[in-house]
């Protein structure tokens, strides 16, 4: 298994709508394509106007195939220009666990 882990920077003031757009149609449009979501969370101390999910895949393979799919999905194409104006930073990071991970 790997994890991507996928972080924002919104811009000042969008984190709200960001979250409001992404909970109403996002992850309904990403779930069913991309699989297991780990998590999706917005910082609180630290770097502010931050979005950060984790999402799980057999391999990077897997990964590589599922987000083909979705960038080429109908709706997910229909959906990004909503919050793409929204976003200031995107980072993405693949994961290795660790031997003795749990997950």
């Amino acid at each position: 298994m790997i994890a991507e882990m996928r972080s924002y920077v919104l811009r000042p003031g969008k984190l709200p709508e960001f979250m409001r757009l992404m909970g109403s149609e996002g992850i309904a449009i990403e779930q069913p394509v991309l699989g297991r979501l780990l998590g999706f969370y917005s910082t609180e101390i630290g770097a502010i106007n931050k979005v950060i999910h984790l999402w799980a895949y057999e391999s990077f393979e897997d990964r590589q195939r599922r987000r083909a799919t979705l960038a080429g999905h109908p709706d997910w194409i229909a959906f990004v220009p909503k919050v793409l104006p929204l976003i200031q930073e995107m980072h993405n990071e693949i994961l290795n666990p660790a031997p003795f991970s749990p997950q």
